[in-house]
């Protein structure tokens, strides 16, 4: 089982940038040869997918409403995902987990990211 921490969100104006981190640790997430993903729950709405990243970091999808403004990357030596998060929007506010790609291990705590107009 992995534990994930996700961290980086805060409160930003419209058009602004964040950069979140996930951090695993436990048995390390390399040896799974997982695919990763960031996804995030807005208040009132389920859960959705934001983005993915294969074990490689060689392939990544994202979800249309983020394309082209965000970006997934990984470290497999330092445990960590990230999510590069540009040209911010209101409708971007939600709180942010990562998981598997799977959404097979335990979930985070999340972090909140809150776009203002």
């Amino acid at each position: 089982q992995v534990q994930l921490v996700e961290s980086g969100g805060g409160l930003v104006q419209a058009g602004g940038s964040l950069r979140l981190s996930c951090a695993a640790s436990g048995r390390a997430f390399s040896t799974y040869v997982m695919g990763m993903g960031w996804f995030r729950q807005a208040p009132g709405k389920e859960r959705e997918f934001v983005a993915r990243i294969t074990w490689s970091g060689g392939r990544t999808d994202y979800a249309d409403s983020v394309k082209g403004r965000f970006t997934i990357s990984r470290d497999n030596t330092k445990n960590t995902v990230w999510l590069q998060m540009n040209s911010l929007k209101p409708d971007d506010t939600a709180v942010y987990y990562c998981n598997t790609d799977s959404q097979n291990q335990p979930w985070g705590p999340g972090t909140q990211v809150t776009v203002s107009s």
